[in-house]
């Protein structure tokens, strides 16, 4: 099986290659904008005819969630525009594709995980390209979507990254207690992609599925936790949004049902307090 990765140097990518060293019977290929601009047809049409690839994967996004609030042209050029060109060339080669979505599709009103087919409502430009990004990657008839929430990894930058930084750098941090999700080991969805990739007759479905880590946590939770398992003194204060205003609104709720993925694969998917401590061992070594 011969897999290509697009955005391979951001968090996913990076945590894919990572984890593809115990799936040898996989041949990955990894691409990102330096070699291969998904927003050019043209730019796919070369990558496709290079590596004559099985099935992509397209961990490329564009993820600056306030920013994209200004933005809105280059937020829907990489989340929406380029994911309909991945398909539409994909499908012109009989290539199946892997696309990752968001959580911030849901209006965050919910109470309950939200599962695949409940209404969607995005509150920010991000959200929207986001949304936008699937729907016409579906319309194609091969791309499998996987919503995900809150990735973070020992690579790159994110949440985890962050809260490391500046608990070592100040005493106190004050975090939103009033929105709640659930953090994603990266690692954790790469394995779930290549398990996929590994099997493609069989678990590669063309429809949309939701994958975190399991349980659930408010931003403060998630950072009183790093702080704690990070032997750090920094206290956590908690904060309500309204006391930490952004541009772009975020959902207070987006916890996703894991069900149906759970099912396709067989596997069983980590606490996310479990992969939390595997994931600050490795990044603290």
């Amino acid at each position: 099986m011969r897999v290509l990765i697009t955005g391979a140097n951001g968090q996913l990518g990076t945590a894919i290659k990572k984890e593809a060293q115990d799936f040898k019977t996989l041949n990955l290929y990894y691409t990102d904008i330096e070699e291969t601009d998904i927003c050019s047809k043209e730019s796919i049409a070369a990558a496709i005819e290079k590596y004559s690839p099985n099935m992509v994967v397209n961990c490329a996004a564009y993820t600056a969630v306030d920013r994209a609030e200004d933005e809105r042209e280059k937020a829907y050029a990489l989340n929406a525009q380029a994911p309909a060109n991945l398909a539409e060339q994909c499908m012109s080669k009989n290539i199946k594709l892997i696309h990752i979505s968001t959580d911030y599709v849901f209006d965050g009103k919910g109470n309950t995980p939200y599962i695949e087919t409940d209404k969607v409502n995005p509150l920010s430009v991000y959200g929207q390209s986001k949304l936008k990004g699937e729907q016409l990657a579906t319309a194609f008839g091969n791309t499998m979507v996987i919503r995900t929430s809150w990735l973070y990894s020992a690579y790159g930058n994110n949440f985890m990254k962050t809260m490391l930084k500046y608990g070592n750098e100040r005493p106190e941090l004050r975090v939103v207690f009033d929105q709640t999700g659930t953090p994603t080991l990266a690692n954790d969805l790469a394995i779930a992609i290549l398990q996929i990739a590994q099997k493609p007759h069989k678990l590669f479905v063309p429809e949309i599925f939701h994958f975190s880590n399991q349980g659930v946590c408010s931003w403060f939770d998630f950072a009183y936790e790093i702080i704690k398992q990070a032997g750090l003194s920094t206290r956590i204060v908690p904060i309500t949004t309204k006391e930490y205003p952004t541009k772009a609104i975020r959902p207070q709720y987006s916890v996703l049902n894991k069900q149906k993925i759970t099912n396709l694969l067989g596997m069983e998917i980590p606490h996310w307090r479990q992969s939390l401590i595997k994931c600050l061992a490795e990044n603290l070594r």
